[in-house]
């Protein structure tokens, strides 16, 4: 299937109020767009009516010739190829889009923190990841300031402390959960207002271990910015090194070869696969059917020794590279995991019937948790999520990238929104990415697995669709090194889904829900 570009698409949207002359194409398939407050302010409510949704938002310096605060604002249309980006300067006061695009609320908040940026009429203006110990007026993304160490107080005042809303009323009570958690688990404060058993109000708060990656990266080199890339979430190496990878290869105008093309492919289905069973296993766990988690936890295993043969690592890690792979992958073993995947088949099809026949499952699974679709565009909730409530999307399909344009395959859409539905909708794309990874195994092309290539000066958008979702990466190179590197991982817009999906359910339920998004806090806190 093809699918339209958005340049075409847009210039006819612009015109006449905005000259679509000046849309200027980035590296990829993003086009950048200029404004000032007035022009943006009269195009926000015309973009929102339209369809489009806000899918990142991010600050820099130094762009384009403007040494202040520049403001990037990205809005995709789903089911066109390419993505809108909108330049605002911060020389005159910015004004909050949130009641426009609710996604953006995050993003204003972390603009602020980390550029001190005051987004006019905002309706939440709490810190997101600088914590209550973190002293006034400490911006840590603008240039001028430098990592060095950094003496915090011992304690706060009362008055400091993290206003979490609060819902009032005969009966209300509230019950904390974290941010320090019984199991190995990072940490996350969930607030719950209840009455009785059904739950009124949930509110998280995360970015306890904020780790300062984006700073980190400005004036390294692109061998440095792949280990970031490595380092933002465990468990989506390969998708967040595909994406840093690919972004470097669109700035520098190489393509990998094909070989390293398809094997890259193999090792993004690879994860996906251990990162479903994982998440079923973990579900069935959560409602006491320790067989059938403890079945696909095994399958999940071979998985994980197969990702070692493949790439020397069970995470996937130090294997994709800008230009291609930094290693080979011999057919031999290609045709081996081939071989495997045949069988596995039949075994997780055999294991997901015998959970799916067990009513104690279906009764905890149907009605919990569900997530409304009209929420998925304004809290921009992609990945599984958003394909068990009803929406056709996948980025690997309406953003094609890489080889897989090549590949026919649909994804699974269920309308429920429940539990169930993020079942099924993981058990089928584990059966779509066993096919994926076969028919590129079968067609596997000899020759080169990397192509040298030369830094140049430019910057590039890429979205690829991890096993949580669609994430976004976007690059600025100059002189060799990183300028500006931002990363919105599918986790940081669909944590907000939670927030919805277990409102009317009881607390003893929040951690199956909590589950069946598999959220990251690491691929939040960056």
């Amino acid at each position: 299937m093809k699918i339209p570009d958005l340049y075409t698409y847009l210039s006819e949207f612009l015109s006449p109020a905005i000259n679509p002359l000046r849309l200027e194409k980035g590296a990829n398939k993003d086009y950048y767009l200029g404004l000032d407050w007035a022009e943006a302010a009269a195009l926000y409510p015309k973009l929102a009516e339209d369809g489009f949704g806000l899918i990142g938002l991010f600050g820099l310096e130094g762009f384009r010739g403007y040494e202040g605060l520049s403001l990037l604002y990205v809005f995709e249309k789903r089911n066109y190829s390419g993505a809108l980006v909108i330049i605002r300067r911060t020389d005159s006061p910015v004004a909050s889009i949130a009641a426009i695009f609710p996604s953006a609320c995050y993003f204003e908040r972390e603009i602020r923190d980390g550029y001190g940026c005051e987004f006019e009429n905002a309706f939440d203006r709490r810190r997101l990841w600088l914590h209550e110990t973190y002293p006034a007026n400490f911006h840590p993304l603008v240039k001028s300031f430098k990592n060095q160490p950094l003496s915090l107080p011992a304690g706060v005042e009362d008055e400091a402390l993290y206003p979490f809303k609060k819902v009032s009323g005969e009966g209300v009570y509230e019950v904390g959960v974290g941010p320090v958690h019984a199991g190995i688990i990072e940490p996350g404060h969930f607030r719950f207002s209840a009455i009785g058993e059904p739950v009124l109000n949930l509110e998280i708060r995360l970015f306890y271990k904020h780790r300062g990656l984006e700073k980190l990266a400005v004036g390294r080199d692109i061998d440095f910015g792949l280990k970031i890339a490595e380092s933002v979430s465990g468990d989506e190496s390969a998708a967040n090194t595909y994406a840093y990878s690919s972004a470097v290869e669109h700035i520098c105008s190489v393509r990998p070869p094909r070989r390293a093309e398809q094997l890259r492919l193999i090792l993004l289905e690879m994860e996906r696969l251990y990162s479903h069973l994982s998440d079923l296993s973990g579900m069935l766990t959560d409602v006491a059917y320790p067989v059938g988690a403890a079945a696909l936890m095994a399958l999940r295993e071979e998985l994980m020794r197969w990702n070692k043969r493949l790439s020397g690592s069970r995470f996937l890690k130090g294997i994709i590279t800008p230009g291609g792979l930094l290693r080979d992958i011999p057919a031999g073993i290609v045709n081996e995991l081939a071989d495997y995947l045949r069988v596995f088949e039949g075994r997780f099809n055999q294991q997901v019937e015998k959970a799916l026949a067990k009513t104690s499952v279906v009764d905890r699974f149907e009605t919990t948790g569900i997530i409304n679709n009209r929420l998925l565009v304004p809290l921009n909730i992609t990945g599984v999520a958003a394909r068990a409530s009803g929406a056709d999307i996948d980025t690997r399909l309406n953003q094609p990238y890489g080889l897989y344009s090549e590949l026919a395959f649909e994804p699974p859409v269920l309308p429920e929104g429940d539990v169930m539905a993020r079942f099924k909708v993981r058990v089928s794309e584990v059966q779509t990415s066993l096919g994926l990874i076969l028919q590129t195994a079968s067609r596997l092309s000899a020759g080169e697995y990397i192509v040298p290539l030369k830094p140049q000066n430019g910057y590039s958008l890429v979205l690829v669709e991890s096993p949580r979702g669609q994430s976004l990466h976007w690059l600025w190179l100059r002189d060799g090194k990183i300028e500006r590197y931002k990363v919105r991982t599918a986790s940081y817009c669909n944590w907000q889904a939670i927030e919805h999906a277990v409102l009317g359910d009881i607390i003893p339920d929040f951690p199956l829900i909590n589950k069946s998004l598999n959220l990251s806090y690491a691929g939040t806190d960056l």
